[in-house]
């Protein structure tokens, strides 16, 4: 183990794209893609905001954690968070949740 050397995994366009090649991979992603696109607009949004988790937990009238949780449950899939909670999230970040169908 002394002479193991870290080499990370590559995560460009020619990796993803190997690994979509799968099957499986691509169901698996196809299954989570809307999950992973509401976690990136919730991210990009408290970012684009400037604030923490701890900051937007304060706004929501919550803790740190529950926000934490909240952005973790789309990336892993086990819990759906709620509209109302959604909305009080964009409120916090001084946005509007708005839902389309397409």
């Amino acid at each position: 183990m002394a002479n193991d050397t870290y080499q990370p995994v590559p995560h460009d366009v020619a990796f993803r794209e190997q690994l979509l090649a799968n099957p499986e991979v691509q169901a698996a992603f196809d299954a989570s893609a809307i999950e992973y696109a509401i976690l990136d607009e919730m991210l990009s949004a408290r970012r684009d905001a400037g604030l923490t988790q701890a900051q937007v937990a304060e706004l929501m009238g919550t803790k740190a954690p529950a926000i934490t949780r909240l952005e973790n449950s789309l990336a892993s899939g086990k819990h759906s968070p709620s509209i109302e909670t959604l909305r009080k999230y964009a409120k916090a970040l001084g946005k509007r949740l708005e839902i389309h169908l397409v």
